[in-house]
């Protein structure tokens, strides 16, 4: 049985009477400041280490300056749960933080496109893009204009030329924005510079409005509302505090069963509430009405119980229940292992409250996820605001408290009266937390990868790194790579690749073969080029992207890689009469990227030759898909680019 700790109970009321209650591009050069090392993150302990590998370091609103940002097209992408909800606290931080974003970009001079997606459900206004501009106009104080996106929505000449605020139609009218359809993305992001995400709790979302968009701006940064999401989460599971009690309600425990091992492995202590408690409780042998029951759930049950067992940590679950039955008005207390046919749990009992309140108030940290629901019956108003009330006194007693989720939020702000509810963490959408806690990336916060300032030792990488630096995107398996470092031992040669499982095994040949002029690195270069390359204490002399091919099913995809942003950032670090080496097998993809290069290289890239394409490989050395292409009869296209 999960150990039981032996604490003082704090006196609570168990009265269950109460229970009623296409833009022009813009000239000037976009600034890039550097991070300072002593903002990034600490290192996590070991045993949260999953966890944290979700949340990668991204570029900030506020490391832009004002003057970086005049002239800019600017798209954000806003929270409409919060500017546009039906019980919204105009005073609250959040709404004001969300706010700061818009006007911060207004006040530097910026063209701002605000996008989002709103339920037309509870508010018929909605309906109205007049109606929704005419209303963030009156929250925002300034003049915000309606766009309609059919197909695509351009600027005058005179509105291009001064700070002006335009809203778009709501994308939750265009399936390709759920879709991360590509084309959508493009045409979204028209003549958009600078992509600015303050969803934060739409992180879980493939998106083409926060995912797809980032593949075609100049750069995409957080806003101050999603910095303030993000270092709410942080906040919750950062810090090292103890005794940590997590306490877990809702349902789905099939679905949570990754995330609450993840609490387990972290927390001295679980409380369980709400439906998933049934679960723990017929694993524990305890008779469970089957009509409360999940399928697949007993399983996870029985190993979330034996790892809390492994650790010696306590596991709570509620003992008895008030209950009542339809041909009963008078509530009744019942044990929770023996609820008879008819009866429906509503509240939890004296005992089940008086042993959860006396673990939790020994506790230096406190996460709540999930609401008390138990059954098929409504929230569980009367225990939660106890526990609310609970924790809130806690907050003001040097106690870390996290409220996660709507429900557990709403029952804070109702017990705010007694307590300042400024003392305690609150993150009102619990999605993001349960795939966070899942150890799974969050695809809208991985979008904002882009400027993280890679921190290289190249003295450990390479012998000698003022050797000339040879950069291979999309390095595959290295085959490449591993012939060029070999054939020229006077270069080094470093491989940027996404695939993860190929830069390990990369790497772990590097180290086998004593390798001290050739490197990998898992990462998305088309963001991530400059950030990387720039610290190089030699010269980049060589660049070549060889086949890509981010989808071997759609070759007309293949020249996705290939972005503005890449090539900028390749002419602006590539050495006077470098050269670039581009290949595909698919003649088309040749084109495109030849098209790309010549159309952003600012006429400072020169075809290196009188053909067409080169009939032969300047290097003599193959990669894995050029090979595999010539011995299926197939022939390659290939062009060398200098730049002069």
């Amino acid at each position: 049985m999960p150990m039981i700790l032996n604490r003082q109970p704090f006196k609570i009321n168990n009265n269950p009477q109460s229970l009623s209650r296409s833009f022009g591009r813009f000239n000037r050069p976009l600034l890039i400041h550097r991070i300072p090392r002593s903002r990034l993150l600490c290192k996590v302990q070991e045993d949260d280490k999953n966890a944290f590998d979700a949340l990668p370091h991204v570029r900030h609103l506020n490391e832009l300056q004002k003057d970086d940002l005049f002239g800019k097209v600017v798209m954000v992408r806003f929270d409409s749960n919060i500017l546009l909800g039906e019980k919204q606290n105009q005073q609250s931080k959040t709404f004001i933080t969300a706010l700061s974003t818009i006007k911060y970009l207004h006040e530097s001079g910026a063209k701002v496109i605000l996008i989002s997606s709103w339920s037309i459900k509870t508010n018929s206004n909605l309906h109205s893009l007049d109606y929704i501009s005419a209303y963030m106009s009156s929250i925002l104080k300034l003049k915000v204009l309606p766009m309609k996106l059919s197909p695509v929505y351009e600027l005058t000449t005179e509105d291009s030329q001064k700070p002006s605020i335009y809203l778009l139609e709501n994308l939750s009218q265009f399936k390709d924005d759920i879709a991360n359809n590509s084309r959508f993305s493009q045409e979204l992001s028209s003549g958009v510079d600078i992509f600015v995400n303050d969803a934060f709790f739409q992180s879980h979302k493939t998106l083409a409005s926060t995912v797809g968009v980032t593949s075609f701006c100049y750069a995409s940064l957080a806003g101050f509302h999603f910095e303030k999401g993000l270092l709410q989460l942080k906040k919750a599971f950062g810090s090292k505090r103890k005794p940590f009690i997590a306490m877990v309600g809702g349902g789905n425990l099939v679905e949570k069963a990754a995330a609450i091992n993840y609490l387990v492995s972290n927390s001295d202590g679980l409380i369980f509430v709400g439906n998933i408690s049934f679960q723990i409780i017929h694993a524990l042998g305890f008779s469970v009405p089957k009509k409360y029951l999940e399928v697949g759930a007993l399983k996870e049950a029985n190993k979330i119980i034996q790892f809390a067992n492994s650790r010696n940590i306590p596991i709570l679950f509620p003992k008895d229940f008030w209950c009542m039955n339809d041909q009963f008005k008078k509530p009744k207390l019942i044990p929770s292992h023996c609820i008879p046919e008819g009866w429906m749990p509503f509240s939890l009992g004296p005992n089940s409250l008086e042993e959860m309140t006396t673990l939790l108030s020994n506790s230096k940290k406190i996460v709540w996820i999930g609401p008390i629901k138990f059954g098929f019956s409504n929230q569980d108003s009367y225990t939660t605001s106890i526990l609310a009330n609970l924790l809130g006194k806690l907050s003001q007693e040097n106690c870390d408290v996290t409220f996660i989720g709507n429900m557990a939020s709403k029952a804070l702000m109702e017990e705010s009266m007694v307590f300042n509810s400024s003392f305690c963490n609150i993150i009102e959408n619990a999605s993001v937390v349960w795939e966070f806690l899942k150890g799974r990336k969050l695809p809208g916060l991985m979008a904002l990868d882009r400027g993280y300032p890679y921190c290289i030792d190249w003295h450990t990488i390479y012998a000698d790194p003022n050797r000339p630096l040879f950069v291979d995107i999309g390095s595959g398996n290295g085959m490449f790579l591993f012939g060029m470092a070999r054939k020229r031992k006077d270069m080094n040669f470093l491989g940027l690749e996404m695939n993860g499982k190929l830069v390990k095994r990369c790497l772990e040949t590097c180290h086998l073969s004593g390798l001290k002029n050739g490197y990998f690195i898992e990462t998305n270069a088309t963001s991530t080029f400059r950030s990387i390359v720039s610290s190089y204490p030699g010269k980049l002399v060589f660049a070549s992207i060889q086949c890509p091919n981010p989808d071997f099913n759609k070759p007309e995809n293949r020249w996705k890689m290939v972005q503005r942003s890449l090539i900028e950032a390749i002419l602006e670090l590539l050495s006077y009469n470098g050269k670039v080496f581009l290949q595909s097998d698919i003649e088309g993809v040749a084109l495109r990227m030849k098209e790309e290069f010549l159309k952003y290289g600012n006429g400072k890239f020169l075809i290196d030759h009188q053909q067409e394409w080169l009939a032969e490989n300047p290097f003599g050395v193959e990669s894995d898909w050029e090979k595999h292409v010539l011995d299926n009869g197939v022939p390659m296209y290939r062009l060398m680019l200098s730049k002069s």
